[in-house]
């Protein structure tokens, strides 16, 4: 395998693979990683529907792309991905999978329609004093020294960041900011996450610093994404007899370790059957899950808290004991702090009485099919440090015509509410509700009527939902193709690859796009991330934005480095350095 970019490699048509007519490959998970290997094989590695399994322990596909109503219940997702337009493997799966809504596109073309004709973006990023739009929405409100700070950490190698926190990268200067604000909410970071992903997640995204605070950079489905993305993508391969194995949980891989080579020998379930296999079964297992064990309540109960370990952490743990080239699962799902996020819910307003509170802040419809949101509101004074979201409606097909989705949730969950006094993780979906109109602005007198009459929430718990950005050692995660293996690769956010960052859709489907590639010598280049770190374009833009639209000359700086400044712009005179800082606004 290796990686490439621009247009040679990107339309090719790989010839098929040597032997692939007798080679079978077995999936572990029907999350987006599980879907999306099966599609590369059957794409790329050209390999017989037939012969390709997808085991499943839940009763349907998707993972953590869900969206479900539920009859009695209501809607309920779990959260939602935001997507961007340098997504380069996730676009390059969804470029052969055919539209449900379009016909004769591709998702791919449906998605750019959608956003070429209604594009993303926020009028109203962070509130507060119940309502109110923060002054200095907008900016970034960094400090020289925070800037200086983020600098820094974009600069420091990798390896160098091993056991550090963000808090240990970072002054109280840098957390007062706006920027932390955008960007914990936004991404789900908490101070005492992982320094690598904080600077995996900087060094991703440099080319979108102008769009962060207001979403302009984004991209989302027209639907939830379990009917948007997993739906196309299941049709697709039952269209190629792929087989789906519903409530297949698989507890272990045995793995023959010898003389260098990792060979996968047997699937056990846990009903005890056994799957006998070769080196010609290809074994792809989706290894933790950051929504496995979640729990649903109701309007007036809340979700039951739990931190069992469900099939899929279990399974890593049986690989995991077989080689520690299979990484280390208990640094993601043991001794989580317990102020992590934990806790989310869907609303669903029965309604359209909530409109003019929304429209205050977006200064649009709810039920228009255009963007609302266009991603998180957060507010800055919530106990609970509260975001919200409502996407283009209707969210799922089954609303009815009144009917508004939004999402919630609450990043510090441990802390008592400021209308309600208690921590999310122990309220009821009314209660979450209750919380969100006081901060909406709602008069307190009208709040609890208003959330009887016209509301239903369903508070869903989910205790591994930030393991992603724990604190982790070189080999805590799997390589994606193991050392030495001949027929097991690691697919999914907790396999490790080069420079991406996890807790994305791009992340899933990359790792599965170099597992098939590797274990079928696919002669065609994986897409690279896309390198605006190493654009120059790109960081003289992040500087000027970060920077609140400061000219180099006009920035606070010490008299030596003022000095140097000032002798490095006459220097660069009439060179295309000069130019680059002058198209970014900097000179």
């Amino acid at each position: 395998m290796r990686y490439t970019n621009g247009n040679y490699e990107a339309f090719v048509r790989p010839r098929k693979p040597e032997h692939v007519d007798k080679k079978s490959a077995y999936i572990v998970g029907a999350g987006l990683a599980g879907l999306a290997a099966a599609t590369f094989l059957l794409r790329d590695g050209q390999m017989k529907g037939e012969n390709i399994h997808i085991l499943e322990e839940l009763p349907l596909s998707g993972g953590s792309l869900d969206g479900s109503f539920i009859p009695h219940d209501g809607f309920v997702v779990r959260g939602g991905r935001e997507m961007e337009n340098h997504f380069e493997c996730l676009w390059d799966l969804f470029r052969s999978i055919p539209s449900l809504e379009v016909d004769n596109a591709s998702v791919l073309d449906e998605f750019y329609r959608l956003d070429l004709d209604d594009p993303n973006s926020s009028n109203c990023r962070i509130i507060h004093q119940r309502g109110e739009r923060v002054e200095d929405d907008g900016k970034f409100t960094l400090s020289p020294k925070a800037q200086e700070e983020i600098v820094h950490l974009f600069m420091t190698k990798e390896e160098l960041l091993v056991g550090q926190t963000i808090e240990d990268c970072f002054t109280e200067e840098f957390f007062e900011s706006n920027f932390w604000l955008y960007w914990c909410s936004m991404f789900a970071f908490e101070k005492w996450h992982s320094a690598i992903e904080m600077r995996r997640y900087i060094m991703r995204f440099i080319h979108h610093i102008k769009g962060l605070p207001d979403f302009s950079a984004l991209k989302f489905t027209k639907y939830n994404q379990y009917e948007s993305l997993v739906k196309p993508l299941v049709a697709y391969l039952k269209a190629h007899h792929v087989d789906f194995k519903y409530g297949a949980q698989v507890e272990n891989v045995e793995v023959d370790i010898r003389a260098g080579k990792k060979v996968a020998r047997a699937l056990l379930f846990t009903d005890s059957s056994v799957i006998k296999l070769t080196e010609d079964d290809f074994v792809f297992v989706t290894n933790g899950s950051i929504t496995e064990s979640s729990t649903q309540g109701t309007a007036t109960m809340p979700a039951p808290k739990t931190t069992e370990l469900g099939g899929s952490w279990k399974l890593w743990r049986n690989l995991a004991k077989q080689s520690e080239d299979f990484g280390h699962p208990d640094v993601f799902c043991q001794n989580l702090p317990k102020a992590s996020w934990v806790v989310s819910a869907t609303v669903t307003w029965k309604n359209l009485k909530i409109q003019p509170y929304f429209e205050k802040l977006t200064h649009r419809q709810l039920r228009s099919g255009k963007v609302v949101t266009g991603g998180i509101i957060t507010v800055k004074d919530s106990n609970w440090l509260l975001s919200f979201t409502t996407h283009r409606q209707p969210h799922f097909k089954e609303q009815k015509d009144q009917e508004t989705v939004t999402w919630v949730y609450g990043l510090l969950s441990n802390t008592p509410g400021n209308y309600i006094k208690k921590p999310i993780e122990d309220c009821t979906g009314e209660e979450i509700t209750q919380e969100l109109l006081y901060h909406l602005g709602m008069p307190e007198e009208e709040i609890d009527d208003f959330v009887k009459n016209n509301t239903n929430t369903i508070p869903v718990y989910m205790p591994f939902i930030t393991s992603y950005f724990m604190l982790r050692e070189p080999g805590d995660r799997p390589l994606v193709i193991p050392n030495g293996s001949v027929n097991l690769a690691f697919i999914g956010n907790f396999a490790e690859t080069q420079r991406d960052t996890v807790f994305t859709t791009e992340y899933s489907v990359r790792t599965a796009m170099e597992a098939v590639y590797q274990l079928l010598n696919v002669e065609r280049g994986v897409p690279e991330v896309y390198a605006s770190a190493y654009d120059l374009r790109a960081l003289a833009n992040s500087v000027y934005y970060l920077s609140d639209r400061q000219k180099l000359s006009d920035m606070e700086l010490p008299f030596v480095k003022k000095q140097a400044l000032h002798y490095g712009l006459k220097k660069i005179k009439g060179t295309y350095l000069e130019e680059i800082l002058e198209d970014a606004g900097l000179i």
